[in-house]
């Protein structure tokens, strides 16, 4: 509930403070003394979108302060837009993102404009409407209905994308066989590559290898004065003195060392020497077997290693393409389970949107009675939405379209509310539904800003009626123009404009008893005020009580 609205440097704005009450708040005044700027302000204040037009001309930033309870706690919230184009946000002195400050204040007030009324003429708000009456009942069937669609809808795309991967993998089936038999039909092993290359280029150079490892073998081994033989000499007659010092002992069996590490490599030498054969057909074949591989490895842009791996890909493929018909088959098999679950919580769903309608077809056609509606009749429609097929089309709200339909002359069929009701027969018919809604949404505080356009006289005072009955259960702030609905109020407020020689300022003053007649007197008369339209202003008072 809204205690204290602080406003400060907001368009025509200068300086102005507010207390509410409880009950129905009316604030009334000239055409253009601000009114609207006022729930503007308010508008702001719970979290609507800033614009650097509200700063007041010559000011560097607007601020407006709101004081509120809810639950018993009370909160001090803040909003500022510089003239920079900056706004914040505070609740309790917290700085807030306008989405948080926004969240808290959906429980805290609802605004509604004098072109709310079009939420009504379209079809598609109806349904949430509906779902508001007996959210405490139908918001969890709500829910089962949009998670079992979200289930639905996602195996459904599964099963679309599967046919896709299936088609494509079928027009690519060949082409994938080829490529996997190229790959296996090779018999590639890791690391063959590079073997090949080093045969390659042995069997290449095997006649000058040859060469050089028999020359090298013959002067090592084989030759009268060998390095092998010289090698032995030294040795052995260095080991006849190694009995007569440590250092000589030391010396020989290095030397006996080095001997028997040169025979063994002089050994290698002739291995290597005998094994040494010029085989042009080793070499032809080594060099076929290289030019496949390389070839695989240049056509995929692989190496062997991801050849081998993309081979494996591949087969992996190929099964998902054959299985493919059983996985699709499966996956039908579970989406019409799912169609099945979720056309029953749709129908369960259904029949509690039904009961609701049911309900409140009767106390909307109450309302509009107590509206001046005397001949009205008011149902609300209920059509399966299908597709082109005839089909089922379920949404995450379920399958039912609903649309409210509404005969205010007796005799005259029911329609579609957006083809019968003018303006002002509007104005009273949101009424009828935020009398009803408002029982049920728990929002502590309603602002009507001009909710009687179009109405006047006898409708005039309905609907003033209407908004003090709303009051005994929510705190209603409501701008008028009509007496008819400023009588009604249990606290008034005049809203003025007035002008220096440099600015424009507007003001907005609680009204006593006796101003509360003059105001009203002056809306029935204008400035002129005399004895008949105070005298007016007291009878449309004390017929409001």
């Amino acid at each position: 509930m809204i205690r204290h609205i602080s406003i400060r440097n907001f368009a025509i704005i200068e300086n102005v403070d507010i207390d509410f009450n409880d009950g129905l708040n009316i604030i009334t005044g000239e055409t253009g003394a601000g009114k609207s700027v006022v729930i503007e302000a308010v508008s702001l204040a719970l979290g609507s979108r800033a614009d650097t037009a509200f700063v007041r001309t010559g000011a560097d930033k607007a601020v407006i302060q709101l004081i509120a309870t809810q639950d018993g706690e009370e909160y001090v919230i803040t909003r500022e837009v510089s003239a920079a184009g900056r706004s914040l946000c505070r609740i309790n002195d917290e700085i807030v993102t306008l989405g948080t400050l926004n969240q808290f204040c959906r429980g805290l007030a609802d605004i509604h404009g004098q072109y709310d009324h079009q939420s009504l003429l379209d079809p598609d708000n109806h349904i949430r409407l509906v779902d508001l009456y007996r959210k405490d009942t139908i918001s969890p069937a709500k829910a089962t209905v949009s998670d079992l669609y979200a289930a639905y809808t996602g195996l459904v795309d599964q099963l679309s994308k599967l046919k896709r991967a299936q088609a494509e993998g079928k027009r690519q089936r060949d082409f994938m066989d080829f490529e996997l038999k190229e790959i296996t039909d090779a018999l590639l092993v890791e690391g063959e590559d590079a073997a090949l290359e080093d045969e390659i280029s042995l069997l290449q150079n095997s006649e000058k290898i040859f060469s050089c490892l028999a020359g090298a073998y013959q002067t090592a081994s084989e030759s009268d004065f060998s390095i092998l033989s010289a090698m032995k000499q030294v040795s052995d007659m260095v080991s006849e003195t190694s009995e007569y010092t440590k250092d000589l002992a030391e010396l020989s069996q290095r030397l006996e060392s080095l001997y028997y590490e040169y025979e063994d490599a002089a050994t290698t030498l002739r291995e290597l020497r005998d094994g040494t054969v010029y085989d042009p057909a080793a070499l032809d074949s080594a060099i076929d077997r290289y030019e496949t591989i390389k070839r695989l490895k240049e056509k995929h842009g692989r190496s062997i290693p991801e050849l081998l791996s993309y081979a494996d890909e591949l087969r992996s493929q190929l099964t998902s393409i054959d299985n493919a018909e059983e996985e699709i088959a499966a996956l039908e098999t579970q989406i019409a389970a799912s169609a099945a679950a979720l056309a029953a919580a749709s129908e369960k769903l259904t029949a509690l949107r039904r009961a609701a309608a049911t309900e409140l077809e009767s106390l909307i056609t109450e309302q509009l009675s107590q509206l001046n509606f005397g001949e009205a009749a008011f149902a609300i429609d209920f059509r399966k939405a299908v597709d082109s097929a005839g089909n089922a089309q379920f949404s995450a709200d379920g399958t039912d379209i609903v649309e409210f339909l509404i005969t205010t002359n007796r005799g005259q069929p029911l329609k579609p509310l957006s083809k019968i009701a003018s303006g002002g027969e509007m104005s009273r018919i949101m009424l009828a539904f935020k009398k009803i809604i408002g029982d049920y949404d728990h929002i502590p505080t309603m602002i009507f800003d001009e909710i009687d356009s179009g109405i006047s006289g006898i409708a005039a005072s309905v609907v003033g009626r209407k908004l003090r009955e709303i009051a005994q259960r929510h705190q209603i702030i409501c701008i008028t123009h009509l007496p008819q609905i400023a009588a009604y109020g249990t606290s008034n407020y005049r809203i003025w404009k007035h002008s220096d020689d440099v600015m424009t300022y507007t003001s907005i003053d609680p009204l006593g008893p006796d101003e509360k007649v003059r105001e009203i007197a002056r809306l029935l008369g204008g400035e002129n005020i005399t004895e008949t339209t105070l005298a007016s202003a007291r009878e449309l008072i004390d017929a409001s009580k």
